[in-house]
């Protein structure tokens, strides 16, 4: 029996990977797995990314680390998002740029008899949204193939990152899991009335899969922890002094809150949900 842990969306929070890395350390788990969005929002995204390297075996590509060190043509962007485009795009090197660039867009494996995929957002689209309030024909499409997955195989298992939101489902005989973010956890529900405690809902995320690695005996147990450690917000916030977007990124890693929630609610519209149903 095998420990691996996969984390995904660090988004520049040093404070937040160094206890999630530290946490990983203290299991003795040798092996990690990065779902991509290393960069963009938080200010020490070239120190993150040296971290990332240093202790990642296998390393995805996430929609902003693709966005972010591509060529960009800001003209097309407002005067805001062009502020924020060269921003985070300084924060890097070429180097850096063209390491995340060439990441691989997905990664499978079986663990236990089960054929595990990993990927930043959907087996198609690097920047595709699914989550757990979506159709259950929706949360489906996450366990087919596609032309950016290794095998033509439906998985058994699903684990991705880009929602920022961790949870466990099962469907159809078949597990879905999101790792929740490393360094920008968020609650896309939210109601001034009926949320919780903000700290439950800002820790830092990652996932722990125990079984036999490489196995194709289905006979092999298999579990999965979903984990949320506690980092040093007030020391991230004061290294991110020149944050261009500076109250944004307190009050998301602070209050769990997305910046944008009416981008959020548009695309639950989109998608044909009302969160008054649910």
């Amino acid at each position: 029996m095998s420990s691996i842990a996969v984390i995904s969306d660090i988004h520049g929070n040093l404070e937040a990977l160094k206890s999630v890395l530290e946490d990983i350390k203290k299991r003795n788990i040798e092996k990690i797995i990065c779902l991509g969005d290393i960069i963009a929002k938080g200010s020490n995204q070239k120190e993150c990314l040296e971290l990332i390297k240093e202790n990642c075996q296998i390393v995805l590509r996430g929609n902003c680390d693709e966005f972010f060190s591509s060529d960009i043509d800001i003209n097309k962007f407002n005067e805001t998002e062009q502020k924020r485009i060269i921003w985070n795009h300084g924060k890097i090197t070429d180097e850096d740029r063209e390491y995340l660039l060439n990441l691989p867009f997905s990664h499978e494996m079986y663990i236990s008899g089960r054929l595990v995929r990993f990927f930043h957002a959907t087996p198609e689209k690097i920047n595709g949204f699914v989550g757990n309030i979506d159709k259950i024909e929706k949360s489906y499409s996450l366990f087919l193939p596609s032309q950016n997955t290794e095998s033509q195989n439906k998985a058994d298992v699903v684990v991705y990152g880009h929602i920022h939101t961790a949870y466990l489902q099962r469907i159809y005989n078949r597990t879905i899991i999101n790792t929740g973010s490393v360094g920008n956890a968020i609650d896309v529900i939210r109601n001034d009335e009926k949320d919780g405690n903000n700290n439950f809902t800002t820790l830092a995320n990652y996932l722990i899969i125990n079984g036999n690695l490489n196995s194709t005996n289905e006979k092999d147990s298999i579990s999965f922890e979903l984990v949320s450690i506690p980092y040093d917000k007030d020391k991230e916030i004061k290294s991110n002094i020149d944050n261009i977007e500076f109250d944004d990124y307190k009050t998301e890693i602070t209050k769990g809150k997305y910046r944008d929630m009416e981008k959020i609610n548009n695309s639950f519209k989109e998608r044909g949900i009302n969160i008054n149903e649910i």
